[in-house]
């Protein structure tokens, strides 16, 4: 019985690099023989070209800019975890024009707005995958309103998917799971976002929030380390237009105030205004209690204190 091709293929393949290895420069007698870029073995010691398989495996057409790469592609957009379906189902377009760009006679046109609508309806096969496109399209509008880059999207999309793999979603809002998930992605990809900033932007209140991302990250065991105010300083310093100085000083502010243990149960974002704080009063570059607690999100007896205490770290009084 012949074997399948695939085994054949593999077996090829195997030989060929046995060859490879065995294999020595004719000039130099160097065993060091690489492929590189251009699928040619060559001699890294001496640079000879041993044996030339140049095989282009791209595209049998050439495009010089974007527009023309993307009108000649024939392949469609890669897999995404922010469609509920994961983008592999047929869309249809809303421009009612035909492939030559003329516009549709009427008839045609109602033809396809029932096709659209029955295409919209028919991506959902029950309630499970309705909510699930739900929960997405929640996750990519606060993501959008939080202008958090597409990988925190992806990342969101993810721990939602495990949260309602696990059943953690039962007894909880679809709003309260989703907004948890996406302040979890914020905090995993390191981007700063605070949970008033969350909250600002979500339709469920902060103490569902909190109590939502504490549920679903203890039991999907996200292990996720607490925030370091550093990560707040270069946008709330772009913010308030302070030199890249303020923001070095305020740097080194809070990694004095730390050592000392007063980070311990603070708020970072607080504890970030308060440093800017500080050290635009050491650069000069004075800001008022105001302007910085508008910028952070918080009180302005919060950035006292917290000033106080980063004063007398920095043994100024």
């Amino acid at each position: 019985m012949e074997r399948p091709s695939r085994q054949r293929q593999q077996e090829r393949e195997t030989e060929r690099e046995s060859d490879e290895e065995t294999l020595s420069c004719p000039e130099c007698d160097s065993t060091e023989i690489v492929t590189d870029a251009d699928q040619e073995l060559v001699c890294e010691d001496c640079g000879l070209v041993l044996d030339e398989r140049n095989i282009d495996r791209g595209p049998e057409w050439r495009a010089f800019n974007h527009s023309e790469r993307q009108s000649k592609s024939r392949v469609g957009a890669p897999i995404t975890e922010t469609m509920h379906d994961k983008g592999l189902t047929t869309t249809i377009d809303w421009k009612d024009k035909d492939a030559y760009g003329r516009s549709l006679s009427s008839e045609k046109r109602s033809q396809m707005h029932r096709l659209r609508k029955w295409q919209e309806r028919i991506r959902t096969k029950d309630a499970g995958e309705r909510n699930l496109q739900f929960a997405l399209s929640e996750i990519d509008r606060m993501a959008s309103a939080l202008g958090v880059p597409r990988s925190v999207r992806e990342v969101a999309s993810v721990i939602y998917r495990r949260a309602l793999n696990e059943d953690l979603i039962r007894g909880r809002s679809i709003e309260g799971v989703s907004t948890a998930a996406l302040y979890a992605a914020c905090r995993q990809e390191g981007i700063p976002r605070s949970l008033d900033e969350v909250a600002d932007v979500s339709r469920v209140p902060q103490k569902e929030i909190g109590r939502t991302y504490r549920y679903i990250s203890q039991e999907l065991g996200l292990e996720l380390k607490p925030v370091d105010p550093k990560q707040f300083v270069p946008r709330f310093a772009s913010s308030l237009q302070l030199s890249e100085e303020v923001q070095s000083k305020a740097t080194e502010i809070i990694d004095v105030s730390a050592e000392q243990g007063l980070l311990s149960g603070k708020s970072p974002t607080g504890f970030a205004a308060a440093a800017i704080y500080a050290a635009s009063l050491l650069c000069n570059e004075k800001k008022t209690q105001r302007e910085v607690a508008d910028v952070a999100q918080v009180t302005e007896v919060t950035i006292r204190n917290r000033y106080q205490e980063q004063i007398e770290a920095m043994g100024f009084r």
